[in-house]
């Protein structure tokens, strides 16, 4: 199944953070609609609730987030949503824990490289354009249309 969004962003933008071509629950709603899915409201909420959340999250802090603000949404629903996003191109997939799946909002982001400290858990974005450069090079050499780029660093302290 190929949920890659229509429109996608311009990862390359001087000092541009985001730049979204268009909402994001239109990008949803058209690749949904795609695979002959319908926009739900629960889907739409599981969204809305993921663009106010700064930084990476995990399903179970998303449904809990949700249900603190009053909406009911199943646990299967919320995994079903991020599966879809995630093959949409919106959201993506943080490994840098075995025992739980983190993600984080990227369509509409430039692309960002993931320092992961595999010794403390934390995880800070580096900017690394040079990888950018090297994505659009690859492909304009192949004749393709480049739509993200995913460079994670997993690292322990030294000693």
């Amino acid at each position: 199944m190929d949920l890659r969004p229509v429109s996608p962003a311009n990862e390359t933008g001087p000092d541009a953070d985001i730049e979204i071509t268009e909402p994001l629950c239109a990008v949803f709603r058209r690749a949904l609609k795609g695979e002959g899915l319908k926009y739900t409201p629960e889907r739409a909420q599981i969204l809305d609730m993921i663009i106010r959340i700064d930084g990476l999250f995990e399903a179970e802090t998303l449904l809990d987030r949700l249900k603190d603000d009053g909406f009911r949404v199943s646990k299967a629903t919320v995994y079903r949503t991020i599966k879809l996003l995630e093959e949409a191109g919106i959201i993506q997939r943080v490994v840098f824990d075995r025992e739980q799946s983190h993600y984080q909002l990227v369509y509409g982001r430039r692309p960002n490289t993931l320092l992961v400290r595999t010794d403390t858990g934390d995880v800070e974005a580096i900017d690394v354009p040079e990888l950018v450069e090297i994505r659009d090079r690859i492909c304009r050499e192949r004749g393709l249309e480049p739509h993200g780029t995913r460079f994670q660093i997993f690292a322990t302290a030294r000693g």
